[in-house]
């Protein structure tokens, strides 16, 4: 697996401002250290009732596809709610490094408005379209991971040319720097060649991150055009760190 380590566009001569995209990353870690999924608050107890707890909490914020399409009210909110839930600390650091990374120079570009909006409505239609192909499954569905692979998506077209920093295992982790419009591409069919190769039902939701990139591709390409596109004049850029 490729992981990013950071990304810049030509020399990087300041931080982006992104407060949302730090505020969600805020969220979504106080939430879970508050959570019973982190094991951290004695409120949730311990043992069977730690575990009761997690599955009690999963199942009222995640997503549950066999429920979703019933007509509840309080079930058709679930794809919102559950992008702010993680179900392991590998789970949220995961997800949140790979917001920090990609989501800052992505929101500058967007704005704060447009950029949260963004995120809830692809993670949410992300949900959407993994549960409508897992549509019997019980299994909840939590994660940022269908939103924030939209941001993926909008980053390969606003920043086609970024240098992003990636470790390959088959060149012994070494940190190698690529643009964009070759990494992303390749996780993509990381992610494609997974999904077709998942077993039948639930487990990871490698479809929801494909649904999610290519919202945000599309949304990127409709909403800025080809003039906006940045592929290696010098802009901000943040500099973080992502699992391999």
């Amino acid at each position: 697996m490729i992981g990013k380590w950071s990304a810049t566009v030509g020399r990087a001569i300041r931080r982006p401002s992104a407060p949302m995209t730090y505020t969600l990353i805020t969220l979504c870690c106080l939430l879970f250290v508050t959570g019973p999924a982190a094991g951290l608050n004695p409120v949730h107890g311990s043992g069977d009732a730690l575990l009761a707890a997690q599955r009690a909490y999963f199942h009222r914020w995640g997503v549950v596809p066999a429920e979703l399409f019933q007509g509840s009210p309080r079930a058709a909110l679930t794809p919102a709610t559950a992008l702010f839930v993680h179900g392991s600390w590998v789970h949220l650091l995961g997800n949140m490094l790979f917001l920090y990374v990609f989501g800052a120079m992505t929101e500058e570009r967007m704005g704060r408005v447009q950029f949260t909006l963004f995120y809830v409505g692809c993670g949410y239609l992300a949900l959407l379209g993994y549960a409508a192909a897992n549509s019997t499954s019980q299994q909840s569905l939590v994660g940022a991971s269908g939103a924030i692979s939209a941001v993926l998506g909008a980053f390969l077209y606003l920043f086609p040319g970024a240098r992003v920093t990636s470790l390959l295992p088959f060149l012994f982790f070494l940190p190698l720097r690529f643009p964009a419009w070759i990494v992303l591409p390749f996780w993509v069919a990381l992610q494609w060649l997974a999904a077709r190769h998942a077993a039948t039902g639930p487990g990871v939701a490698y479809l929801a991150h494909l649904v999610g990139f290519g919202l945000g591709f599309v949304y990127a390409w409709v909403r800025f055009g080809r003039t906006t596109r940045v592929r290696s004049a010098p802009a901000t850029a943040p500099e973080g760190e992502n699992q391999p």
